[in-house]
């Protein structure tokens, strides 16, 4: 789903993100919720969120809830860590900054709004000021996110910031849920 966000646009660099799974859920810009039950996940429920500073989402099921804030936090100093793993929940965590030219973020931010306009497991939010100030989100669909046997659920995120020329990519895998 593409939806073009009416609001200012808060992020400013990549350097300026945290990583938090301790933040309680966060005003909404637009949001997706999503039953799993005819991808094979009875019982889970992701709900994905747009933020003016960036991305949150929402996990509920059997396991436990869990909620990923991925912004410009408030209060809390910035780090995103390029790895995080917590074997209790088996919760999983990647991030990567890539440095772009404007041509090239041009032309990553309009392949992800293409590929991802229509897919109901995805959320892209367009920022005011150009097309190319984006944050998006997918679902996994496949039964093995993480490509490990360990099954699970997990989600990919964009955060486009044409101004630095920096795209911050994410990759999180759940298994207890």
């Amino acid at each position: 789903m593409l939806v073009t966000l009416h609001t200012a646009y808060e992020d400013t660099t990549a350097a300026e993100l945290s990583h938090a799974l301790d933040t309680p859920e966060q005003p909404a810009l637009h949001l997706l919720d999503l039953g799993l039950t005819h991808l094979g996940r009875p019982g889970i429920r992701l709900q994905l969120r747009l933020l003016g500073a960036s991305h949150q989402v929402v996990l509920e099921g059997p396991a436990g809830n869990l909620i990923e804030t991925v912004a410009c936090l408030p209060g809390r100093r910035p780090e995103l860590p390029a790895t995080l793993a917590d074997p209790g929940t088996g919760y999983r965590f990647t991030a990567r900054v890539r440095r772009l030219a404007a041509a090239e973020m041009s032309a990553r931010a309009a392949l992800l709004r293409r590929d991802l306009a229509d897919d109901p497991y995805a959320l892209v939010g367009v920022f005011p000021g150009g097309p190319d100030a984006i944050t998006a989100l997918r679902v996994a669909r496949r039964a093995d996110p993480g490509g490990d046997g360990t099954g699970g659920i997990g989600w990919r995120t964009w955060h486009a910031y044409p101004q630095s020329g920096e795209l911050v990519e994410t990759e999180t895998v759940v298994t207890a849920v």
